[in-house]
């Protein structure tokens, strides 16, 4: 008997659940938060294949760039909360409301999977003249306003790690913004920009092929990538931004939060599994990203201490726009 036909209010709870038992009957809807070729899009591009796996059912990808990942988050809110669009996002919708661009951050979701984390990375064009982020801050201090920083809007890393490294030695640089790291990675080697902070696993494969070189790695300690040996951490030449450290990108996969329990619940088994696939976990390890491949309430605990301390970092320099106070952030 077809479900329209069905009268009562026990009737269409039946329903509703005989519908969702039969998830996933028809493809999936993937929204990439920022453009082709950074780092967001290479982990979903990634991660996707092993999922459509486990699921039996296509997930067809579109990158919906824009608004430092406000355009795809509202996109994915007003989709029907049915499990047939999903989230690949970053880290940005926790800044969203302390920078006014957005009213939601990612408590208007649940977190699928939360993939895993990176550090960030400054890089220059290998040819340019900076060999350390000191000598890069000396001469934007000697010239202020004439470079450039590739950016991907207020929220986005660069944002954030600018405003990090500008609280402990002022400098002025003229921010361009990209629809995604990858544009901004394809504009610094073009020449168009100076630098740009980006997670690592959007760096790799420029360093690796020797058409960028990274200056420092926002972290405590050194790194090496294929293509570069020991990229010094911030703190060689600022000890003082230890105090932010450790910090660093993430990447996710999330669906409204009012999406039926059990079509949640299939999501979270196949992500997991897809997450635990030995290819993805090899990407990511190349990529320099440590592995979480964590949902449920540790997932929600590691989104709400990130946000924390974050937005407060923000705060402190100045950054936001409304206090985290306003929506009950806490401080770290």
């Amino acid at each position: 008997m077809s479900c329209k036909k069905i009268l009562g209010a026990a009737a269409l709870s039946l329903c509703a659940s005989v519908a969702s038992a039969a998830y996933p009957d028809r493809e999936l809807n993937g929204v990439i938060m920022w453009g082709a070729g950074g780092a967001t899009d290479v982990v979903a591009r990634s991660l996707n294949p092993h999922a459509e796996a486990v699921l039996g059912k296509k997930i067809v990808l579109v990158n919906r760039a824009g608004g430092t990942g406000a355009i795809s988050t509202n996109f994915v809110m007003n989709a029907p909360a049915d499990g047939y669009t999903i989230l690949y996002g970053a880290e940005n919708p926790q800044l969203h409301q302390v920078l006014s661009l957005a009213d939601f951050g990612y408590e208007k979701f649940t977190p699928v999977n939360i993939l895993g984390r990176g550090v960030a990375v400054i890089v220059v064009k290998a040819d340019a003249p900076w060999n350390t982020i000191k000598d890069f801050v000396e001469d934007a201090k000697k010239r202020p306003g004439k470079l450039k920083m590739g950016s991907t809007g207020p929220g986005g890393l660069p944002h954030t790690v600018g405003s990090m490294l500008n609280s402990v030695t002022k400098f002025q640089v003229i921010s361009v913004p990209f629809d995604g790291e990858g544009p901004g990675m394809t504009a610094l080697m073009g020449g168009h920009v100076d630098m740009m902070p980006v997670g690592v696993g959007a760096a790799a494969e420029n360093i690796k092929a020797g058409r960028v070189k990274a200056l420092v790695v926002i972290d405590g300690e050194s790194m090496s990538l294929a293509g570069q040996a020991n990229i010094p951490p911030i703190t060689r030449d600022y000890p003082e931004f230890g105090r932010y450290l450790p910090w660093g990108p993430f990447y996710g996969v999330f669906v409204r939060r009012d999406t039926p329990a059990d079509v949640t619940a299939t999501l979270v088994k196949a992500f997991k599994t897809a997450g635990d696939n030995p290819q993805f976990v090899q990407l990511m390890k190349d990529r320099g990203n440590v592995m979480m491949n964590i949902s449920g309430a540790e997932a929600d605990a590691f989104l709400k201490k990130w946000q924390s301390v974050t937005t407060w970092v923000l705060q402190d320099v100045g950054a936001t726009k409304a206090s985290p106070d306003k929506f009950g952030i806490p401080k770290p």
